[in-house]
């Protein structure tokens, strides 16, 4: 069997976040238990590096565009070579071999009959590089992803027929119910379908950083539009255009993606597909954002998680474990020291290192270390057969993404073996010379281990090495079906004694790293900047660009799948009233809130919370006690400003 995995190919415009750290460890997870169980793997990540926002970013930074491409696109090579990602290959959009094969799709669309030229009008958000229709923008002018102005574009244009395609990928995504994973994200995708899709420009002229079209269409003022370009890096790399010699691995068994480029591969990539004749990918993975401590990464709140810094401090494995296990796939995900902390010393260090340094502390004083499996089923066939149930549910949350309900069900085998342990107590049993006993209850810790090992080594490939040498076996697909689909146990070893996995990390740690600013990326000074700005303080020109109004909030309700957000209707003296998002649901009842009166933050930009636009930001207190809305001694009349 073939499968092939892909990342995002991410974009140059910046270095590599936890999202994106995120995105890889899943694929990289899926990738090595596709190998480990003997399939033909292939497994793609790389860079993004055309269109209008890297040529501006480039010249912002006084560099030629190539070599900006070539040096944002090196840093993700290289963190994903230290954090040892086993990709197969690692693609760059600025290849000559991606180019051609770009060119040949082009060119065959064309041909069939879905790439025809025009003219194009239209709200173009640099950022996104996308054209948005004037009915998706925020107050006419902001584009609805990321909430930035939009400009309006007028340019002839090459048009690909994305409307032809609306009742095949209905059709499509009725026939494939998993197409779209998780399956909570499909609504989505097909209420935009049937909302009306409108032809697609697939190209520019103004700008030339970008796939020049086929030398066939005569025509060099073109430059192909970045989503078409990016999106057929997954077939180039396999040798589309040039040799097709790795063309067997197609269609792709995941694409892994972010929500907020999910419309892009299950609406245009699929269309694009249909109209070269090829097979659709099996399975698209969205998965959703992280915040950091509740709040909205920015480079401007100094916020923003480096993944390697905190690879750095606290582990690479313990990394992926924490990322991987504690967000449901495909919702949004809070990086917290804490929460971290609290993983490490209770999953990590009680769960599993704890056993693993348990048996061989027994093993040393029962029976030098020598371990033997032969009366393992004589005593102890009820934990091999909670055992066996437990590995044999594992891997469809796997297939499913579900990397959070694959390790918690994978703990339960560490459950299984800390419970035999304490009641059937070796050291009693030794006591009361019965020796085979306490020893098979030790070997049946060993087994417990060695097949966890297996079954986690997809996620923490170093330290399931580890105690696959301390158990003297090798994790491979001939132990994986001997020890997993076979049902068998180890043969009889000698255990090597190893330092322990998992230190503890204590409270101490973390704190020492928020003052530090270790885990977060440090908002970076230049050194002309004045004293009053490193010292955090602002001049009073700075204050009164900040807009504090009253707001009377007239109505409330509570966001749906959220416990914190609720979403207000509030007066702020305008002609209508403003919609805020707000995370105070766990301090106010709607009843408490409504006909209240709060300040207002009035001139932020507009911004999505949970998919809701929030126009504004209430100003709050927040201590051990809990958490006030700041409000007027006395009622204010709606609009009045603060100051």
């Amino acid at each position: 069997m073939k499968n092939y995995i892909t990342t995002p190919i991410y974009y140059v415009n910046g270095e590599a976040h936890i999202g994106h750290a995120y995105t890889t460890f899943i694929a990289d997870t899926v990738a090595r238990h596709s190998r480990l169980k003997g399939n033909e793997t292939f497994f793609l990540t790389g860079t993004d590096e055309h269109g209008q926002k890297i040529e501006e970013s480039a010249k912002k930074a006084g560099k030629d565009t190539q070599a900006f491409a070539d040096e944002i696109s090196k840093t993700f090579k290289d963190l994903w070579d230290g954090f040892d990602i086993s990709y197969d290959k690692f693609i760059r959009t600025t290849n000559e071999d991606h180019k051609k094969g770009v060119q040949k799709a082009f060119m065959t669309m064309h041909d069939n009959g879905d790439i025809y030229k025009g003219n194009y009008e239209g709200h173009y958000c640099i950022s996104c590089e996308t054209f948005f229709p004037e009915t998706q923008l925020i107050d006419g002018e902001f584009c609805p992803d990321c909430g930035k102005p939009t400009n309006i574009v007028k340019e002839e244009s090459y048009f690909f027929k994305l409307s032809a395609y609306e009742d095949k990928l209905l059709q499509y995504y009725e026939d494939h119910q998993d197409f779209i994973l998780p399956k909570s994200r499909r609504n989505e995708v097909i209420n935009f379908v049937k909302g009306g899709l409108h032809d697609l420009s697939v190209t520019r002229t103004t700008f030339e950083w970008g796939v020049k079209l086929p030398s066939q269409m005569n025509d060099d003022k073109h430059f192909m539009y970045v989503w078409l370009d990016a999106l057929l890096n997954y077939i180039t790399a396999l040798g589309y255009g040039k040799d097709d010699k790795n063309m067997d691995f197609w269609p792709a068994s995941i694409h892994m993606v972010g929500k907020d480029i999910l419309r892009f591969h299950a609406i245009y990539w699929p269309a694009f597909l249909m109209s070269l004749g090829l097979p659709l990918p099996k399975h698209i993975g969205a998965h959703g954002w992280w915040t950091r401590d509740g709040e909205k990464m920015s480079k401007s709140k100094g916020n923003v998680v480096l993944p390697q810094v905190v690879a750095d401090a606290y582990g690479l494995e313990n990394l992926r474990y924490f990322m991987l296990r504690e967000v449901p796939f495909g919702q949004d995900g809070d990086f917290s020291q804490r929460a971290f902390i609290d993983r490490i010393n209770s999953d990590l260090s009680n769960d599993l290192g704890n056993l693993l340094n348990r048996i061989i502390g027994m093993s040393g004083k029962y029976s030098e270390f020598n371990i033997d499996s032969k009366d393992v089923i004589k005593y102890h066939s009820k934990e091999l057969d909670a055992m066996a149930s437990v590995i044999d549910n594992l891997e469809p949350f796997l297939d499913e993404l579900r990397t959070h309900r694959y390790l918690e069900e994978l703990w339960k085998l560490f459950s299984i073996g800390n419970k035999a342990i304490e009641e059937h107590a070796p050291w009693v049993k030794i006591k009361e010379d019965k020796k085979d006993e306490a020893l098979a209850t030790v070997a049946l810790i060993a087994n417990i281990l060695a097949k966890a090992s297996i079954m986690l080594s997809c996620i923490m490939p170093e330290t399931t090495r580890k105690i696959s040498q301390a158990l003297n076996f090798t994790i491979d697909t001939q132990s994986y079906q001997k020890l997993i689909l076979d049902k068998k146990l180890l043969d009889a070893f000698v255990i090597e004694k190893i330092p322990p996995l998992f230190p503890r990390v204590e409270a101490p740690l973390m704190e020492q790293e928020q003052k530090k600013e270790e885990i977060i990326a440090p908002k970076m000074q230049t050194k002309k900047e004045s004293t009053v700005e490193e010292d955090n303080l602002i001049t009073i020109d700075q204050f009164f660009e900040i807009s504090l109004r009253i707001g009377t909030i007239l109505e409330a309700e509570a966001v749906p799948k959220s416990k914190k957000l609720y979403k207000l209707s509030v007066d702020v003296g305008e002609k209508e009233p403003r919609q805020i998002v707000a995370g105070i649901r766990e301090f106010y009842s709607i009843e408490e809130l409504i006909d209240t009166q709060v300040c207002v933050v009035s001139n932020l930009k507009p911004a999505k919370l949970m998919g809701l636009l929030s126009e504004g930001m209430l100003l709050a207190a927040k201590d051990e006690d809990g958490l006030s809305l700041m409000r007027p001694e006395k009622q204010r009349k709606a609009g009045s400003s603060v100051g």
